[in-house]
C-alpha cells in the first residue's frame, strides 16, 4: 500500500468511525463544531456559545436543542447537555503528551454543513493563546491539518482515533491551535458536565493594552509606567466595591509588581484561598492602595 493509500484509508476510517460524533452548532452558517465525549454530552469551545441553548446537528442530519451544562471561558471550553442517541462517543487518549511530527487528524462540522476530515502533523507543542476573557491558555497543540471556519470546537485525534485536543484558533499561515485534552482538562470537563462553575475569582474590570496605557499617560503629561490600565469597571463587581475606577493604572498586587495582564491573572489566582487582594493603583499621579474582597 502506498503512502497516499494509507492516508486515504485513515481519513475514510475516521469519517466512518468518528464522523457521527462530530456535530455542528447553530444552523446554516452556524457558530462552530463540537464532539460527543459521553452519552448526552458534547464538548466544544466556550467562544462558540452565545446563549444558554444552541441547536446541535448530528452527522445523520438530526437536530436537537442543547443546553449549556457548564462553561469555562478562561479555558475556552464548554459542555453541552443534549440527546446524543446511539452515537458512540470519541474516547480520550491515554497519552498525556504529544510530540512534534506526530500524525493527527482534525475533524469539524461547521454549523452542521457537513463533516470535514483533514490530515496533518503536530508542528509545535506547549503553545499558548488568549482565551475569550484575555487569560492565557497554555499547553496548546499547534498542527497543520487545515479546517474551514466554523470548525472550532471540533476534535483533534491521533492515528488511533483518540481525542488529544479541541481545535480552537486559526493562526497566520493556516496553522491551528488545539486545546490539549490532558487529565486536568478532562477533570474540568467532568466538573462542567455536573454543572460545577469555575472556581476562579473575578476582579470585574476591562483592561486596555499596555501600549494604550503608555500612550494615554504620555498624552496627559504623566510618567509612562508599566502597569495594567483599567478601561471599564463592571457595576457591582469586586473592583467596583473596592473603589477602582476607569483610568486607574494597577501597578502592584500584594508584594508583586504588575507590569502585564498575565501577572494580574496570576495574582488573582493566588487570591482564591484568602478571598481578598491588596492592589496598588495610580490615579493620575497619586498612588493609593485598595483592598479587593471577592
Amino acid at each position: 500500500m502506498t503512502l497516499l493509500e494509507e492516508i486515504s484509508a485513515a481519513l475514510q476510517q475516521a469519517a466512518t468511525e468518528l464522523g457521527p460524533a462530530v456535530v455542528g452548532l447553530g444552523r446554516g452558517w452556524g457558530v462552530g463544531s463540537g464532539v460527543v465525549v459521553a452519552s448526552g454530552r458534547v464538548l466544544t469551545n466556550a467562544h462558540n456559545l452565545r446563549h444558554q441553548e444552541v441547536t446541535v446537528t448530528f452527522g445523520d442530519g438530526r437536530r436537537e436543542s442543547a443546553r449549556v451544562a457548564g462553561s469555562d471561558s478562561d479555558l475556552d471550553i464548554a459542555v453541552l447537555e443534549v440527546d446524543t442517541g446511539d452515537v458512540e462517543p470519541v474516547q480520550f487518549s491515554d497519552e498525556e503528551e504529544t510530540a512534534i511530527g506526530q500524525s493527527v487528524l482534525a475533524l469539524g462540522n461547521p454549523g452542521g454543513r457537513g463533516l470535514r476530515v483533514t490530515p496533518g502533523f503536530v508542528s509545535s507543542v506547549a503553545r499558548s493563546f488568549r482565551g475569550p476573557r484575555g487569560r492565557r491558555i497554555g499547553g496548546a497543540i499547534e498542527h497543520t491539518a487545515p479546517l474551514p471556519r466554523g470548525s472550532s470546537g471540533g476534535p483533534l485525534v491521533d492515528v488511533d482515533g483518540r481525542l488529544i485536543g479541541i481545535n480552537a484558533v486559526r493562526q497566520d499561515g493556516g496553522l491551528i491551535l488545539a486545546i490539549a485534552t490532558d487529565q486536568a482538562l478532562r477533570d474540568r470537563v467532568d466538573a462542567l458536565g455536573r454543572g460545577e462553575a469555575p472556581t476562579r475569582v473575578r476582579l470585574g474590570v476591562a483592561i486596555a493594552p499596555p501600549r494604550v496605557a503608555r500612550r494615554l499617560r504620555r498624552a496627559v503629561g504623566l510618567p509612562e509606567l508599566d502597569g495594567v490600565l483599567v478601561r471599564a469597571v463592571e457595576e457591582g463587581s469586586a473592583a467596583d466595591r473596592a473603589g477602582i475606577e476607569r483610568g486607574d493604572l494597577i501597578i502592584g498586587a500584594g508584594e508583586k509588581q504588575i507590569d502585564r495582564v498575565d501577572a494580574l491573572y496570576e495574582a488573582l489566582d493566588g487570591a482564591y484561598a484568602s478571598e481578598h487582594l491588596e492592589l496598588t493603583v495610580l490615579r493620575g499621579a497619586d498612588e493609593r492602595t485598595v483592598v479587593v474582597t471577592f
